[in-house]
């Protein structure tokens, strides 16, 4: 199908979709397997759609009251004269009891100066495949925003996993707009049941970070709907308070402009009554944005402060069109109960209670990729002799950088969770296997000598120094700068080493990679060198405050030295256990889904020597792995947050089954993506990219292209084994009831991710998935035990968009239902009959 969409198409893509939501939405109120066990919201509203008794009344006597001055105040953000470390400010209008706002970010919990519950990264939570476990994830975060003086949440992101190379692919859930929707659904719940406000982002089609923030994302109507909108649509009638427009352009126009999709498509036909803001500086002028739908500018006033005073005073802006946008806002306010006499009481943090759930979902959302010879679980003389390798063994990878970023109050290691675990007269050994921080520079390298390894500067002082170093052969060096206050000045052979970047990609520099383990920020730089004389200069600044700084290094020699210490290690151990890494974080898209670093020449060397070798993958996105076949494991953990020590060791060790399903395809090879061998869908050309490959997003994709992948969707293996029978299949509440037994056949209690897909109407003649993903049951049987699993597929799953009638339609007829444990692992096949009545 053609994506190319003209602006008249582009506005009758996102009409009519009302109608067809009454009819088996894509989101159960209820997860898979059982009702969410519900408890009383913190504030009237907080879960409902409706407002609060005599809502309308109260916002339309302040509207009379508000000055145009005070009006446009609410409409965009501002300096917050008592801040907490939030992302944004939106001052209020004492006078008349309006309170100000406060917004954290918050996708994997709450980012401002004060600890918060670091918990394991969306895609993590999403692996789980249990809408009951997000519930309880988002109502950690909300609770805790509630605690830590938030009004909004900038939480959860429902923009699909759509290229491996994006670089918030951790922040986000699934390829999958099933799944995604679902998860959206619910974390939105559980966020808001707490009290605070919960922003779905980013509308729509920020899939990628390269050119964020002036690519055109042009989408046709139908891979629209089937895809990306699924999960914003979900979020909306989950009950969000507020929606957060992208950078991007979708289809010739900013996100943030278009009122196909801020006022017909987001308010005329799926009823969204909160507010609408930019993402920070994604605003681009005044009259069109806020005619299109925009309420808010943030993080400041360039479009909606003065010039949006002067627009009303000029007729280009009706004040009626100010009015509306702040009724928006203080008609959610209201909702939350934030308008009232007695706003509801702020709650304590409960730091333990919020340290539980992150330990569950970290074990949860785990995903076994590979299990040899029975490598895991380690038991008997595989639990008492382990060597742990690698930098994040030792430094336990909490999160990704940028706005996922969260302080905890702890993070233990997981080398020391797995001592503990090991217990006594075990041999834990540890070696670093890749050094991520460097060694200090030699004092008497440099002529003249100078000391680099910890310097203080003293306020209002400077310091700098110059000398040459000899080279007798070509040698790749890795320098690194660590610093307290302002960067210091660091030029090899005249040139600047870390030069200050532009916007997020100086803001944002890894939630790893991006300090050292003492706190002070890291900037890194790769060089080739070659045989001769370099010169050095170092300038540095104490600032007001004075600050401390080092210069440091990694060779040829010491990454040989760290990696023949590994190999010791492993030689040495009956089991390894090798973390690896990849730091990925907001502004910045991977160049690679290999590995980053010598990591992948590690684990060849240790699994060379010890092939009882377990690779745990603390890494963002899916990742290729030539070194696979040389590993006895793989566990897949992701950022597992502040927990994911005690999780890891938990799993390595048996005492938790590995219950996670991957949420994302992992490529046998990096052109093998729906993305990966034309510039145009990734990362575009010439400032445009097309989603050219329509509905087969993801697993979709792969299917329609017969592409075998590295490790499908919904791949994940378990400590047990598990058979599948008797599937039947008949009509039932709109759509097709699906009914399979699933049998634990092993020894050992395991948790399984009973999968169902369903396949494409002959009568429908529209572009259709070979398989798409219809529903899931997570399921916890003991040895031997059988559960009967009773799933319905609604009609919106068994419905495409049709844009000529610009609406759902069934596909009707005989359709094939298949149930299994992954997208390409389905026992069970069944055919039956879908009418329309």
């Amino acid at each position: 199908m053609s994506e190319a969409v003209s602006r008249r198409r582009a506005i009758g893509l996102l009409g009519a979709v009302g109608a067809a939501l009454g009819a088996g939405g894509c989101v159960a109120s209820v997860p898979p397997g059982g009702a969410v066990p519900r408890k009383a919201p913190a504030s009237t509203a907080a879960t409902g759609a409706a407002a609060r008794p005599g809502s309308a009344a109260r916002i339309d006597a302040l509207l009379e009251r508000l000055t145009l001055e005070e009006k446009t105040a609410l409409l965009h953000g501002g300096p917050d004269p008592a801040p907490l470390g939030q992302a944004g400010y939106v001052p209020g209008v004492p006078r008349l009891g309006i309170p100000a706002l406060r917004l954290a970010d918050g996708p994997a919990g709450v980012r401002v100066a004060r600890p918060a519950t670091a918990l394991p990264a969306p895609v993590m939570l999403a692996s789980a495949f249990d809408p009951a476990l997000a519930r309880e994830y988002g109502r950690v975060i909300g609770r805790e925003g509630r605690a830590l003086g938030q009004d909004v949440l900038l939480s959860p992101m429902a923009n699909l996993i759509r290229t491996p190379y994006a670089g918030r692919n951790f922040e986000t859930f699934a390829e999958d707009p099933r799944l995604t929707a679902d998860l959206v659904a619910e974390v939105v719940r559980g966020i808001q049941d707490e009290g605070l406000i919960a922003t779905v982002k980013h509308f729509a089609l920020n899939n990628q970070e390269q050119g964020r923030d002036t690519v055109d994302a042009v989408a046709a109507e139908q891979t629209l709907h089937e895809t990306e909108l699924r999960g914003f649509e979900a979020a909306v009638g989950a009950g969000a308070g507020a929606v957060m427009g992208a950078y991007n352009k979708v289809n010739g126009t900013y996100a943030c402009e278009s009122k196909p999709l801020l006022d017909e498509l987001l308010r005329g036909r799926w009823g969204f009554g909160g507010w609408v803001m930019s993402d920070w500086n994604a605003a681009h002028s005044t009259v069109a944005a806020i005619g299109a739908g925009l309420d808010m500018e943030m993080p400041g006033g360039t479009h909606f402060g003065a010039p949006l005073q002067q627009a009303v005073r000029a007729g280009s802006v009706h004040e009626d069109t100010v009015d509306l946008a702040v009724r928006r806002i203080l008609a959610t306010m209201d909702r939350f109960g934030l308008l009232a006499a007695r706003p509801p009481a702020r709650p304590a943090r409960d730091a333990a209670a919020g340290a539980r759930v992150a330990r569950r979902v970290a074990a949860a959302g785990a995903v076994l990729l590979r299990n040899e010879h029975a490598t895991l679980p380690l038991t008997g003389a595989a639990a008492r002799s382990i060597a742990v390798i690698g930098p994040t063994g030792q430094l336990p990878f909490i999160s990704g950088g940028g706005s996922a970023h969260v302080v905890p109050d702890q993070a233990p290691a997981p080398i020391d969770a797995i001592r503990r675990r090991a217990g006594h007269g075990s041999t834990v050994r540890y070696a670093l296997g890749e050094d991520l921080y460097g060694r200090p520079l030699p004092a008497k390298l440099l002529n003249p000598a100078a000391d680099l390894a910890d310097r203080r500067v003293e306020a209002g002082r400077s310091w700098s120094h110059e000398g040459e170093f000899t080279l007798a052969a070509d040698e790749e060096w890795t320098m690194l700068v660590h610093y307290t206050g302002k960067r210091p000045g660091v030029r090899l052979d005249g040139e600047e080493l870390f030069p200050v970047r532009q916007g997020v990609a100086e803001q944002f520099a890894g939630g790893l990679l991006g300090a050292a383990p003492d706190g002070l920020a890291v900037r890194r730089r790769t060089l080739a060198l070659t045989a001769g004389t370099h010169r050095l200069s170092v300038f540095a600044e104490g600032g007001a405050e004075g600050q401390r700084f080092r210069l440091r290094h990694t060779t040829n020699a010491t990454r040989a030295a760290d990696l023949a210490e590994a190999v010791k290690a492993a030689e040495q151990a009956h089991s390894v256990v090798l973390f690896a890494y990849e730091d990925a974080t907001e502004g910045t898209d991977r160049t690679s889904l290999g590995l980053p670093g010598g990591q992948s020449r590690l684990i060849e060397a240790v699994a060379a020597v010890n092939p009882r070798t377990t690779v745990v993958l603390n890494t963002p996105s899916s990742t290729t792995m030539p070194w696979l076949s040389r590993t006895g494991a793989v566990l897949q953990m992701y950022y597992p947050g502040q927990e994911g020590a005690g999780a890891t060791a938990d799993l390595l060790f048996g005492d938790v089954d590995p219950g996670g399903r991957l949420t994302q395809t992992f490529p046998a090879d990096e052109q093998a993506t729906p993305v990966g061998a034309d510039p145009l869908r990734y990362p575009g050309v010439g400032g445009r990219q097309e989603y050219g490959e329509g509905v087969h997003v993801g697993h979709r994709w792969y299917d329609a292209q017969r592409v075998a992948p590295l490790f499908p969707f919904g791949h994940g293996l378990s400590y047990t084994t598990w058979e599948y029978e008797n599937l039947t299949v008949r009509p039932g509440r709109g759509g097709l009831r699906v009914e399979f037994t699933v049998r634990n056949t092993g020894h050992r209690k395991g948790t399984e991710v009973a999968q169902v897909y369903v396949g494409p109407s002959a009568e429908l003649k529209l572009d259709q998935p070979v398989r798409a993903l219809a529903g899931y049951r997570r399921l916890a049987l003991a040895p031997g035990q059988a559960q009967q699993v009773v799933l319905d597929i609604d009609a919106r799953a068994l419905s495409s968009w049709d844009p000529e009638a610009h609406a759902w339609v069934l596909g009707s007829g005989r359709r094939e239902v298949f149930a299994g444990r992954s997208s390409r692992e389905l026992h069970l096949k069944a055919k039956a009959v879908v009418t329309s009545r």
